[in-house]
């Protein structure tokens, strides 16, 4: 397959904006990712976007013009905006098309998100009986995790003052103020043993990647980051999934171990030459988990990683440079192109305050989403 570029990038910071809808700020974040490729949207070929509540995303052509291009909608949960990225960049890769936009938005309303169990093939009373409660989910499966790895609630607390801190030096993040580790692990309890400072927020935002052929990007001007990889997968027998309708007694893969795999294959790279990476982290024991499902590190050597500082962003392995969904909170058909946003400008070096020494070369993405789809890629300079 043909090699693709991301040569242009933009995004409406994240959080509550009054008066803009979740379809307004995509447009807002694709005028942005135009200008930064200097392109037109006459210029652009095809369009791949999602949103999970904030209606299609094709409709944005209202907003940027009625060029007659072709655009499909994605909608993947959490993964919404990472399979549309896979899906421009299939487009390019297989030669049909030199230059298109992949983009997401959303805009949730205050609260917590509300699954319903139809959408995911379950019965009314799944829900009914609190098993759609999305925090319960991520609790229950890393109580499981803690006890079995040795793995600390002082390590919970950890990953989000990271986030946190992180995220001062982030433009498009939401919450950019430090907490400190105390006042997050005497927080309000949400559900045992994720505080509220352990969860992120339904948000608002919006993000889009222009990404070209190799031709296409020479001629731009902008051939210096290139996708080497993106794979998406559903999960295994035996995982255990957020909305699953069941639990199997022996524990199987994950679909997190599966879309890795497949990533670092065909990229030719393995886990010890990613310089930064971003990670699915909904609540802090998620990016706990996913260290390991995506191969930096033992099951339960997450405790001497964070101890030590290993994945703040002069570690050797910075781990969710902007502050991830912790401090940016999530709009789900944003979120995932969000994360190849922050590696985009990790790899131009133009982190500011956030960016990572050293000069990084790759960088790596990895969003997770109901009711078990994983998506990575890889980017390399």
């Amino acid at each position: 397959m043909a090699d693709v570029f991301i040569v242009g990038v933009g995004i409406h910071p994240f959080g509550r904006t009054d008066g803009l809808s979740g379809l307004q700020q995509g447009a807002y974040a694709a005028r942005a990712a135009m200008a930064d490729a200097g392109v037109a949207w006459n210029d652009i070929q095809f369009g791949f976007g999602g949103s999970d509540a904030s209606g299609s995303a094709d409709t944005i052509v209202n907003e940027l013009g009625l060029t007659g291009l072709p655009f499909i909608n994605v909608k993947n949960g959490c993964a919404t905006g990472g399979s549309a990225m896979i899906g421009a960049w299939q487009g390019i890769a297989s030669g049909q098309y030199d230059i298109g936009i992949a983009l997401g938005f959303d805009k949730h309303p205050r609260g917590a998100f509300n699954a319903m169990p139809a959408d995911y093939s379950l019965p009314d009373w799944y829900g009914s009986v609190g098993l759609m409660v999305t925090t319960q989910f991520f609790a229950m499966k890393l109580q499981r995790y803690m006890a079995h790895h040795g793995i600390t609630s002082r390590s919970l607390g950890r990953v989000s003052e990271k986030a946190f801190n992180n995220a001062v030096h982030a433009d498009h993040a939401w919450r950019r103020a430090p907490v400190d580790i105390d006042t997050i692990l005497n927080a309000q309890m949400i559900n045992d043993p994720l505080t509220k400072y352990m969860f992120c927020s339904p948000a608002e935002g919006g993000v889009a990647l222009i990404l070209a052929s190799e031709k296409k990007a020479r001629e731009l001007g902008r051939a210096d980051v290139r996708v080497k990889a993106a794979a998406i997968r559903t999960r295994p027998p035996g995982s255990f999934e957020v909305f699953a309708p069941g639990l199997d007694i022996d524990r199987g893969g994950a679909p997190t171990l599966l879309a890795s795999a497949a990533a670092y294959e065909m990229a030719g790279v393995g886990p010890e030459d990613i310089d930064v990476a971003q990670l699915q982290d909904t609540e802090s024991g998620a990016e706990i988990m996913h260290m390991a499902e995506n191969g930096f590190c033992a099951d339960g050597a997450q405790e001497e990683w964070l101890a030590e500082g290993w994945t703040q962003i002069d570690g050797k392995l910075p781990v969710n440079t902007d502050g991830g969904c912790l401090a940016c909170g999530e709009p789900i058909g944003a979120s995932g192109l969000r994360q190849v946003y922050e590696n985009v400008i990790q790899l131009r070096g133009h982190g500011g305050g956030r960016q990572v020494p050293g000069n990084p070369k790759t960088a790596y993405t990895h969003v997770y989403g109901a009711p078990g789809i994983s998506g990575v890629t890889i980017l390399q300079r």
